[in-house]
């Protein structure tokens, strides 16, 4: 009788340990958030990222039940927020746009202080953003080949802007300078809205931006955009070929934007992240104003923006070094 009632005895006391252990993991889950979320964004506000961004955090706020709080901070392709937000607290409070710039800075810079594919954990997809070949206006080019014979003819003469060096604008560039002889000298800027800046007033002739942050000058016909980066035309673009469809080989570049966080933020938290993205971005009002800023929604789970951010770092390593391209 006294062995059974102290096994009964023992069972609780496991019982009660496994519960509370239970609810220690899930207390963040059930408790988060409980003040306003952070989201980094790695460039300049104007830009793309900083666009797509502000059209999703309202949404995101309401359905976290606390707002998400934009915090620009840019600098170096985007290494200078992901290095600080891989360096935060893991309790969910401080999130990055992670973007295709990672991928590649990860793959072309010799020395970073973290690595973007195991120091940050995916959360979700938000959106795919195809970039596009825009030149100024006083450009005497119409089609990517009236571009890239103007540029031959006139060595030295032509250049190009970038958001930094290491970034996808620049990758691009380089790319398509290696499929078409193109003469074009790199200009980096600290972010997309500083380099339109200068390529609307003319201190810059090309830029292989991405759509929303060029849409509105290509309306309003300060910039002449040739082609897309993308195997497929923009539907914010359709009467603009793509790259491929110019005679250019072998280019297929869409800069993807993505909600991350510090590698050891909690599962529950990443997971509860994940859910009211899908939500935000499966509504018809967020997605119709994504779109009509050319950014095409793209939920996914964090599993798999993790294999996109794999592969990405392997397949753009091996670029960089077909490219000879490495930044310091």
């Amino acid at each position: 009788m006294k062995h059974t009632q102290r096994r009964k005895l023992m069972g609780i006391a496991i019982a009660i340990g496994i519960s509370s252990s239970f609810n220690a993991f899930a207390a963040p889950d059930s408790d988060y958030p409980n003040r306003p979320i952070k989201l980094i964004i790695p460039f300049p506000t104007g830009g793309s990222t900083d666009a797509m961004a502000r059209a999703i955090a309202p949404a995101m706020g309401k359905v976290l039940g606390q707002p998400i709080v934009i915090e620009n901070k840019a600098g170096a392709s985007g290494t200078v927020a992901a290095d600080f937000v891989s360096k935060a607290n893991p309790d969910g409070y401080t999130l990055i746009m992670g973007t295709l710039h990672h991928t590649i800075a990860q793959s072309v810079f010799a020395k970073l202080n973290y690595r973007f594919d195991t120091d940050l954990a995916p959360i979700g997809t938000v959106g795919i953003i195809p970039n596009a070949v825009i030149i100024n206006a006083s450009v005497p080019a119409n089609n990517i080949k009236e571009l890239v014979a103007l540029t031959k003819a006139n060595p030295g003469k032509y250049d190009y802007a970038s958001v930094g060096p290491g970034s996808a604008h620049h990758l691009i560039g380089e790319m398509f300078k290696l499929r078409t002889g193109a003469s074009l000298m790199h200009i980096p800027y600290r972010g997309s809205a500083p380099a339109v800046v200068d390529l609307l007033g003319g201190q810059v002739s090309v830029m292989f931006d991405t759509i929303p942050s060029a849409l509105p000058h290509i309306k309003d016909g300060k910039t002449k955009a040739l082609a897309v980066t993308t195997a497929k035309r923009s539907s914010a673009l359709p009467n603009v070929p793509t790259l491929i469809e110019s005679g250019v080989p072998n280019i297929d570049v869409g800069t993807w934007n993505g909600i991350m966080a510090p590698a050891a933020t909690d599962p529950a938290i990443i997971n509860k992240l994940n859910r009211a993205t899908v939500i935000v971005l499966n509504d018809p009002e967020i997605r119709k104003q994504l779109q009509a800023m050319g950014i095409e929604p793209t939920p996914s789970t964090p599993a798999e923006l993790k294999a996109r951010i794999t592969k990405e770092v392997q397949d753009y390593s091996s670029l960089a070094k077909e490219l000879k391209l490495t930044v310091e």
